[in-house]
């Protein structure tokens, strides 16, 4: 086993190149397939979720193995559904436990032919594609977005288009006004018409060239990094960014503002990409409360922030995080007592800390297979000089060059094997 102690720099003043968003990387990818295009959009994420993606559409394989791609687990479905040939989707162990009846289900219903190879309601899958007629389906509101989206994004080849009804609570919303948003980049005629509804009309997506904005998400460990280091002057820079971005995550600048750290746009054209500068504020709110149901990917990144930075907390809308790489809400957990902080979780949707502390065993911090836990609890070196990170490699499902912009920002890492 592989692992990282991460010692912080004594000034923390950088420019970091991000990487491209994965989030509008696979969504333009799947879309690019869709409509037959030559012209590869630029700026793709080098990703592993996105490199996955890339040798599927590339290669067509019998076998397509996503390995530890949620996204691309998800999108591939659909979009096998809608292609001739006949393959079989499968993934890690983790993916072969991790649900995707509902989508197969309302894919079903459009008339697509998916058999279980393995325990119902769960990957691997064998997939014969076909032309399919499209029509009115409905779908809960509450499971991932990327069910809705990756049925969203088939729907302008359907004969009869998609009118897509989501019931209940519909959850991470600006995932799905992200697809909506890169569909009409592409010539969809897809639109909300209704609170619960969305409509896409049979209107084949044009080729045309694409450039990819870097990601929000990505930007929210460095936003961590400058809440918590004891620099007073600390200075990060990012390019490839946008002032009123598509991108949920984006919400992690108003977020940072109440932990102490200020964002700001160069002056230029709202929607162009532009230079942004964080900046340590020094004030920060003495209790967060707050809904991550639209933003869930920011909610490790926030909760190890507050807890490190003495800030109570009560967080919502984090069911999602059960179901994702690892169980996210037991390994924050598990892993925030190792540095004396009770969590408490509540609902199997909402964590709470009140700031009750235990004693500290210290032990080197574990990842999960999750790329979002090594990077989350790697800013606490500014903390915790010497923090331990074990098999920090899970970064290349979403940050392949995490570590060496860490080294590049000051931070010292040294590498050793257990």
């Amino acid at each position: 086993m592989i692992q990282y102690t991460v010692k912080p720099p004594q000034k923390l003043n950088a420019d970091i190149d991000l990487p491209a968003s994965k989030s509008i990387s696979n969504r333009a990818l799947i879309i690019h397939a869709l409509s037959g295009g030559k012209i590869i959009p630029q700026n793709l994420s080098d990703c592993d979720d996105t490199e996955v993606i890339i040798n599927a559409l590339n290669n067509m394989p019998d076998v397509i193995d996503i390995k530890a791609a949620g996204t691309a687990m998800r999108f591939m479905t659909a979009y096998l559904s809608v292609t001739p040939g006949e393959h079989t989707l499968t993934g890690t162990e983790r993916m072969k436990h991790r649900p995707i009846g509902v989508l197969v289900n309302a894919l079903r219903q459009l008339g697509a032919d998916i058999t279980y190879l393995g325990e119902e309601g769960y990957p691997p899958l064998r997939i014969r594609g076909s032309q399919l007629s499209g029509g009115h389906i409905e779908i809960p509101g509450d499971i991932s977005s990327q069910f809705i989206s990756a049925l969203l994004m088939i729907g302008p080849i359907l004969t009869n288009g998609l009118e897509l009804k989501m019931t209940g609570n519909i959850i991470s919303h600006p995932y799905i006004d992200l697809t909506l948003w890169t569909m009409r980049e592409f010539g969809a005629n897809a639109d909300w018409t209704a609170g619960d509804t969305v409509s896409v009309k049979p209107q084949p997506y044009t080729h045309r060239e694409y450039y990819i904005e870097n990601d929000w998400s990505a930007s929210s460990y460095w936003y961590e990094m400058v809440a918590m280091c004891k620099d007073e002057d600390a200075t990060i820079r990012f390019t490839g960014l946008m002032d009123g971005s598509k991108q949920g995550d984006s919400v992690v600048r108003y977020l940072f503002s109440m932990l102490g750290v200020k964002t700001q746009f160069e002056s230029t054209q709202k929607g162009e990409l532009t230079t942004v500068t964080l900046q340590k504020n020094r004030r920060f709110v003495p209790r967060l409360d707050y809904d991550f149901v639209n933003s869930p990917d920011l909610a490790q990144t926030v909760v190890v922030c507050c807890a490190l930075m003495g800030v109570p907390f009560h967080f919502r809308g984090l069911a999602s995080l059960r179901i994702k790489e690892t169980d996210r809400l037991k390994a924050l957990q598990t892993e925030l007592r190792k540095l004396g902080y009770v969590i408490e979780e509540r609902n199997h949707s909402e964590l709470i800390w009140s700031g009750e502390r235990c004693e500290p065993s210290n032990e080197p911090i574990d990842t999960y297979e999750d790329h979002r836990m090594a990077m989350s609890f790697a800013p606490i070196a500014c903390c915790i000089p010497g923090v331990v990170i074990n098999n920090p490699q899970v970064v290349s499902k979403s940050y392949p060059r995490y570590w060496q912009d860490l080294q590049k920002a000051g931070f010292i890492i040294e590498t050793s094997e257990k």
